[in-house]
């Protein structure tokens, strides 16, 4: 799946991941593959992208933000993402 992670100023990542995994309100999530449809806000913590089931591929820290999942297309806007 593609996964984009977008702050007001520039990308902090593009490309296809196994999956990703996020600070959710109420406790983190994963989405993967062929995910059913979401928009969840998040919290401060650390996103995961996912090269496969057990190797990550890159982490961010975020101050929060929200996700959209749709097509099996991840897109998260944050503030204060940086590279962890």
């Amino acid at each position: 799946m593609i996964i984009e992670i977008l702050t007001p100023e520039k990308m902090l990542f593009s490309g296809d991941a196994y999956g990703v995994q996020m600070p959710g309100l109420t406790g983190s999530f994963e989405v993967l593959e062929k995910h059913a449809p979401l928009i969840s806000a998040l919290k401060q913590g650390t996103i995961k992208v996912l090269r496969d089931k057990q190797n990550e591929l890159a982490r961010f820290s975020i101050q929060g933000g929200f996700v959209e999942v749709l097509h099996n297309r991840v897109t998260v806007l944050v503030e204060g993402g940086t590279a962890a």
